[in-house]
């Protein structure tokens, strides 16, 4: 049976409410920023030290590393992290994401969950797409002009790309990773009910087999 559901996403699709209300319906625990704040909170990390590191690092290795951790969550936090080296940092979201899904009864958010555990067959894998229009609308409507929204869905995901093809050697997207692709273009709470009817079906298909 599904224990486990991983959502990945393109920025701006609002996988935080989804995730969160999946999670609500099904009464699992959701793994978003949280997964960043206990990654501080196991580097013991102060919000200074990253800004000491970022003259130290090269600029396009620490770049790729900011750009993942602000892609890693639509929403504002304030949680600081001590970015020891990209490689460190990889490991560490393999090693937590790894403890989660364990645990089971999770839905975790991007991370590269669904590749950490593509061989489960507890997990239910999806990902979240749309035009650039609406991507745009829904940034806007969280409160950022529309110069900071561009320079966002202009760099979030090519960054993150870059980053999981540098750290994990994989491309992202890989859509066969995935058990289902939604267009969040039919809004929010339809892509939740999708969400579940998939969990739904994918039980269906592991209790007839």
């Amino acid at each position: 049976m599904i224990n486990i559901l991983t959502i990945e996403r393109e920025y701006g699709t609002g996988a935080p409410y989804i995730a969160r209300t999946v999670a609500e319906q099904l009464g699992w625990t959701v793994w978003d920023r949280e997964i960043t704040e206990e990654i501080a909170r196991r580097l013991k990390c102060k919000a200074e030290s990253v800004q000491k590191r970022e003259e130290r690092v090269d600029s396009v290795f620490y770049s790729l590393i900011k750009a993942f951790m602000r892609g890693s969550f639509e929403t504002q936090t304030d949680a600081s992290l001590e970015l020891l080296d990209a490689e460190h940092l990889a490991a560490l979201f393999e090693k937590v994401v790894l403890q989660i899904a364990d645990k089971g009864k999770c839905v975790i958010v991007g991370r590269g969950a669904p590749w950490f555990l593509r061989d489960r067959d507890d997990a239910f894998h999806v990902f979240l797409y749309a035009p650039y229009s609406e991507k745009m609308r829904r940034v806007v409507e969280w409160g950022k002009s529309r110069k900071e929204a561009e320079e966002l869905l202009a760099t979030v995901d090519s960054e993150r790309a870059a980053f999981v093809r540098k750290y994990y050697n994989k491309e992202w997207p890989d859509r066969y990773l995935y058990n289902m692709m939604l267009n969040v273009t039919m809004g929010d709470d339809a892509a939740v009910e999708a969400i579940l009817s998939g969990i739904e079906l994918a039980n269906k298909v592991h209790a007839s087999a």
